[in-house]
Parts: structure tokens; sequence; C-alpha cells
């Protein structure tokens, strides 16, 4: 499943909210669950052009980055600028148990949504006890 390696994660998004700069973006939020046999993860890029999206799997290291720029043009006047621009980046580390193999994503009214198989081998099962000699089975 999904391993949490950051114990000061809490620490730093009370800090981003409060002391959010405009040099470094805010990182990108998720929600992650278990929904039978697959695992879900969802990320908030509101804005994002999904062309601009990248996800990538490495090992068991998931890497997604995605953009959100600005208009640009010399008819654009600036009035306010308070969403964070610049490049999104987020790691999570996966577990053994995820077929990363067959990793789907999706990006929908701004939410990268990403969908991972659970391995067959991580799937519970029944195992055969035999009792004895081995003449008589019992199947747990």
């Amino acid at each position: 499943m999904l391993m949490r390696t950051d114990p000061f994660r809490e620490i730093d998004r009370l800090a981003e909210q409060l002391f959010g700069t405009t040099s470094r973006p805010a990182v990108m939020h998720l929600d992650a669950w278990r929904d039978g046999d697959h695992f879900h993860a969802a990320f908030d890029l509101p804005g994002v052009d999904p062309d601009s999206i990248d996800c990538t799997v490495e090992r068991n290291v998931l890497t997604v980055r995605a953009q959100r720029r600005r208009p640009t043009t010399d008819t654009v006047e600036l009035v306010a600028a308070e969403r964070p621009m610049g490049t999104f980046s987020r790691q999570l580390f996966l577990g053994d148990t995820l077929d990363t193999d067959r990793l789907e994503a999706s990006y929908e009214h701004g939410v990268l949504t990403l969908r991972i198989p659970i391995a067959e081998r991580a799937k519970p099962r029944r195992v055969p006890v035999t009792a004895g000699n081995g003449r008589r089975q019992i199947t747990a």
C-alpha cells in the first residue's frame, strides 16, 4: 500500500497555509484509499494543463509532476496573484503488494486519479492444512 515516511507532514502543511511563498509552490494534496482489489490516489491539481502532468514509476517510487503557469502576453495585466504557480511535485513510496505495471491515471475536474491493482500474490488465499500422516485434509 502507501508508506508514509514524513512524520513532519502536518507541520509542513500548517506552515504552508500560514507562510506560503510564491517561490516555492504548495505541494499537491492527496487522498488515498483501498477499494476492493484496487488502491486509489487522488491529487488536487486545479487549473493545471493535462499535457503538463508527468506521472512515472521507478521500482516502487511513484512521482507525479505538474506545472501551472500564469498567462504571459503583452496584453495581460496581472491584478492579483494569490494562486501558487510553478512546478508541483509529489513522490509516493508504493508497497510491493501493488501491481504498478497496470497503473491507470485519469485527470478530470482538476483531480488526477491513479488506480493501481493489488498484486495477485498479495490477495488472501486459502491454504490447505494437513493433519497427522497427511491422509486427512482440512481447508483453512
